[in-house]
């Protein structure tokens, strides 16, 4: 059967998502986890909905894996909270619907940026989730140019190129808000994402946000359909993904059909 596993965790201790040799990864941890609990010879494979990058948190992580196994879900989730070390934990185990794809019937990700802007108002206990600044951001100048990069584009100039891989994204949501007085969260929704792609789209407003570049800068880099070195890729430690939408059961296996024929196997990465 095929299950759908729902994950939080910090990234600060780990190098992404994916498995990478002699490096630790989510991946490797949750399937190491899985193999201890059903005792398996080997550590069956799990997909994810969004391959985060090295030190990027998640709070709303989906990943799908196929098991034979009559242990309840219940069960399952209790003993891989049991196992798994304190930065990954498991919120959701239920049987997959048919046609579900954590990666492929996804229909968007959104992804939080958090910034503090304030010396007084710095919190040494979300360090490992916020960013500081040292200048005060503008939020209605970061939207003004936030909103001139939503649609369907190419985002070629704020992804990291791979070979044979589409940049074009539909960016669904970029929007910035004061949510406490020296506190910033930047919300990023599109379909998908590719590689430094959340990051790079924060980096080009935020000298707009301190007086640095015009509004209008972000989508003239954009618009120039190259990787410009003037747009900073934000430390990874101010971002999360905060969750994974997807469409009704009926249209999972459509969309991931989809999904397949429009990207490939593209990474889905913030």
């Amino acid at each position: 059967m095929r299950l759908r596993i729902d994950l939080r965790y910090d990234g600060t201790g780990f190098h992404g998502w994916a498995r990478q040799t002699a490096l630790r990864s989510v991946q490797e941890t949750v399937e190491e986890a899985l193999r201890t609990v059903l005792r398996a010879a080997e550590p069956p494979m799990v997909t994810c909905a969004g391959r985060t990058d090295t030190g990027v948190h998640a709070r709303g992580q989906v990943t799908h894996v196929d098991l034979e196994m009559d242990m309840p879900t219940r069960e399952l989730l209790r003993r891989l909270n049991g196992v798994l070390p304190e930065d990954v934990a498991v919120t959701a185990v239920a049987v997959a619907p048919e046609g579900f794809d954590a990666r492929f019937s996804a229909i968007a990700r959104r992804y939080v940026y958090r910034v503090c802007d304030e010396p007084a108002a710095w919190d040494p206990l979300r360090r490992k989730e916020v960013l500081r600044v040292g200048r005060p951001l503008d939020v209605d100048r970061m939207n003004a140019a936030a909103t001139k990069l939503l649609g369907e584009h190419d985002f070629a100039a704020f992804c990291k190129k791979r070979e044979g891989a589409s940049t074009v994204r539909a960016l669904l949501a970029f929007s910035w808000e004061r949510v406490a007085p020296g506190l910033l969260e930047g919300t990023v929704i599109a379909d998908a994402f590719c590689h430094s792609m959340v990051r790079a789209l924060v980096g080009s407003v935020i000298p707009v946000g301190d007086g640095r570049r015009e509004t209008d800068w972000p989508a003239t880099v954009l618009a120039a359909g190259v990787r410009d070195s003037a747009v900073t890729v934000m430390p990874a430690h101010g971002l999360t993904l905060e969750e994974v939408r997807y469409p009704a059961d009926e249209q999972l296996a459509k969309r991931a059909q989809e999904s397949r024929q429009v990207r490939g196997e593209v990474h889905q990465r913030g």
